[in-house]
């Protein structure tokens, strides 16, 4: 196969801190590539390099050389990569909420019509051709196998289906060379995982060159031809896809060996003392279901909630912590929650940790210390000073607990001050973490807790939740789509199906009891 891309000792700076040193790569046509690293390892800034990121220039540019069908490039702008055949789908969604998915799709390339006005006074005043974008945009999504109506807006859709819609938007691109993906499955359920990689192979059938990015290792095994592994900035593997395996890759990431978090679990004693119950919940969340459900949480357990995507188990917190309209009865340490004021829930000592870290999770034009301190500020009075009559912020304080934080969930940053925007988003998920435990919860919800994080902080995420539950007694509801996480930390496990609890199940189950069940099928009748 030709050699569509090559990197040629590339190295990019930031303030001095050196982010790549000498990279070198080469990519072929129709070539899946994997890219993976912790956190911070420069895989963003590799592709930000290639997409032509503006502020990548504005910081000083990079140097070595990219090489395009063997032409040197260097990209101002993302519109030079896009005209050079490059798309790229970005970690964090890039949608207009009130806009429907064939606007999105089409966006800045709108197909227009000419109409008696235009005919006269010229083409901008031609009108859309409504029923042409919708095809091309229905074109588009049918190339990766899901079912999302191009009507839709944006902003009534679920996590998992705004990723499907930022591929799609690559894919309707003409003459795209090469697409760039950066973490596109950290949304997805296992499910949908498998349909976008059956896409990503179609797609690479027909020429088109993918680098992809990911923290599952296992879909790198199933994808990719070759795997490119970066650590501080370096290549230290680059080959191909044969007889690889997890713990390999896991430690050429980390440069240590990594202790799998599937260790056997111990199961606990716990009293059956309820703090918190449910009956007859009902959530209007978009894309989720949740019609009717109902279970009980035990003071001082982890419990986990697992499920297809759609069917309801990211919609429980939400309903309960108030973000979205929910009716049914809470009853937490005996009394009645008001669920649709999120503000009465929080000063019952209940937190969240949500899966939109980006939409619910953080100001992300704020410092890291500002994250982690507001809610307990806001909630609690915690991080004020007094001085007479006048409330002021405890700039102290909330240094203390931010560096606190980034000590012990190993925060990679700059110091307190640096903004939540400019973290990766790993680090950006483990601040949210630190935001809810500054609030000190006594029952915590936590949604979606490891995604977009590598597999070196996987293990220590799940067990500073670990370690929170045991120290502090807190109560912690864990809703993930990681199975196998979910069993390694949770006490027990509910599967949500259709809107409704189906079932419990140990974590020591068989986790084929698990698939049956998130399909509608009791084991007993398999």
């Amino acid at each position: 196969m030709a050699e569509i891309l090559e990197f040629k000792n590339v190295g990019k700076s930031f303030s001095g801190n050196h982010v790549l040193k000498d990279v070198s790569f080469v990519l072929e046509e129709g070539q899946i590539l994997g890219l993976v690293g912790e956190n911070g390892a420069g895989k963003s800034t590799m592709m930000n390099i290639l997409f032509g990121m503006t502020f990548i220039n504005e910081t000083g540019g990079y140097t070595g050389d990219v090489l395009i069908n063997n032409q040197k490039v260097n990209f101002k702008s993302p519109k030079d990569a896009l005209l050079a055949g490059i798309g790229m789908v970005h970690q964090e969604f890039s949608l207009i909420p009130g806009f429907t998915a064939t606007e999105n799709i089409l966006l800045n390339r709108e197909i227009t019509k000419p109409n008696f006005a235009s005919k006269l006074f010229g083409k901008k005043l031609e009108t859309l051709d409504k029923n042409t974008m919708e095809d091309k945009a229905n074109k588009a999504i049918e190339a990766l196998g899901v079912e999302i109506d191009a009507k839709t807006l944006a902003k009534d859709m679920p996590v998992g289906h705004k990723q499907f819609l930022e591929i799609a938007r690559e894919l309707s691109k003409e003459q795209v060379k090469i697409i760039i993906m950066d973490e596109p499955t950290a949304v997805l359920t296992e499910s949908e995982a498998d349909i976008l990689i059956g896409a990503m192979k179609k797609l690479a059938a027909q020429g088109i060159s993918i680098i992809f990015i990911s923290h599952r290792l296992r879909e790198i095994i199933d994808v990719c031809d070759k795997l490119i592994v970066l650590r501080d900035g370096e290549i230290i593997k680059d080959t191909p896809n044969k007889d690889l395996n997890i713990k390999d890759i896991a430690s050429w990431m980390v440069g240590r060996d990594v202790v799998s978090i599937q260790e056997e679990k111990k199961l606990r004693d716990i009293p059956n003392d309820v703090i918190m119950s449910v009956k007859n919940l009902f959530v209007n969340m978009p894309g989720e279901t949740v019609k009717d459900v109902s279970f009980d949480v035990k003071r001082g357990e982890i419990v986990g909630f697992c499920g297809l995507a759609g069917q309801g188990k990211l919609g429980i917190p939400n309903g309960i912590m108030g973000l979205y309209p929910s009716g049914g009865d809470v009853f937490y340490k005996g009394e009645k929650l008001n669920i649709n004021d999120t503000n009465s829930v929080l000063n019952k000592k209940l937190a969240f940790v949500s899966e939109d870290r980006r939409g619910v999770g953080l100001l992300l034009d704020e410092g890291i210390d500002w994250n982690i301190a507001f809610d307990a500020m806001m909630v609690q009075d915690r991080f004020i000073k007094k001085v007479g009559p006048l409330k002021l912020r405890d700039e102290k304080a909330m240094v203390e607990e931010t560096l606190k934080y980034i000590d012990e969930l190993e925060i990679r940053t700059q110091g307190p001050k640096e903004k939540a925007r400019n973290l990766s988003g790993g680090n950006q998920q483990k601040v949210c973490l630190a935001k809810a435990f500054a609030l000190n919860p006594e029952f915590l919800f936590v949604s979606e807790p490891t995604r977009g994080i590598d597999i070196g902080a996987k293990s220590l995420v799940l067990s500073a939740l670990k370690k929170y539950n045991r120290e502090h007694g807190t109560t912690i509801a864990i809703i993930s789509s990681e199975l196998e996480e979910l069993r390694s930390i949770a006490d027990r496990i509910f599967v949500i199906f259709e809107g409704k609890v189906f079932g419990e199940l140990k974590p020591t189950d068989p986790v084929e009891h698990f698939g049956l069940m998130m399909a509608g099928t009791s084991p007993e009748e398999a």
